[in-house]
Parts: C-alpha cells; structure tokens; sequence
C-alpha cells in the first residue's frame, strides 16, 4: 500500500517531521540522486517534468494579455467589508502583473526564458507608438 506524501500546506519543517515518521529516516538532500528518483516517483499525471522541446513565447505573452484582459471584465462577487477590499486589491495585482508580461518581449536563448519589460514612463520612451528599445 503507498502512502500519501506530506500535504504540501505543512511548514517545511513539520514536513521534515512527517518524512521522519513516514520513512523511518531523515529526508535526504534536494539534489542528491535519491530526491530527483523520489520527486520523480511522486510526479503526477499531467503536470510539468521537463521542459517542451519547443516553447511559443509569444503565444505565452499573448495569454498573459488575454489574462490581463479577463481579469479587467471579471465582476466582483457579492461580498462586503474587508474581503470585498481584498478581493479587490488582488484583482488589482492580478492585472498588473498580468499586463506587465503581456507588454513584455521575451526570448528563449539557451534554455533561459527572458521576459523584457519597459517600466520608463510613456514619456521617457516616445510615446506609446514608439518601438521597445533594442
């Protein structure tokens, strides 16, 4: 029968704790041979293992726009006081991040995703037509 790892909320070191328990050992070192076969064993369906053979980048800053965009028509739920005021600070930085890497250039040169983001007012770069700087 295989046991469950360790919930991922646990503070690291209550999750040390639990691998203690579980494994009747101290966890080993992240790099060691033995944590990659074991972050591998523990790897679920579906999610990310490696990186794709090709990545579109500008179809990633694209969503990133799409995301921005989502975020800005998003209504607000029903809810007053103090998570209303959260709720809307988050959304706040939702889209702001969101726009930032959707105004983003990216490249992808030798296996390093750069994104470049202008933060220099309208002003300091030409104006809002003028091209990024090289």
């Amino acid at each position: 029968m295989l046991e469950k790892a360790a919930p991922t909320y646990l503070p690291r070191q209550l999750r040390a704790e639990s691998d203690r328990k579980r494994l009747g050992r101290t966890p080993c070192a992240l790099g060691s041979p033995a944590a990659t076969t074991a972050r591998a064993a523990r790897a679920v369906e579906g999610s990310v293992t490696g990186m794709p053979e090709e990545l579109d980048v500008s179809a990633m800053i694209t969503r990133f726009r799409e995301r921005a965009e989502a975020v800005r028509k998003r209504g607000i739920p029903p809810v007053e006081g103090d998570e209303r005021r959260r709720i809307m600070a988050q959304m706040r930085l939702d889209f702001q991040d969101f726009a930032m890497l959707g105004d983003a250039t990216g490249s992808l040169e030798d296996g390093i995703l750069t994104f470049r983001v202008d933060l220099r007012p309208a002003e300091a770069t030409g104006g809002d037509d003028a091209p990024p700087p090289a």
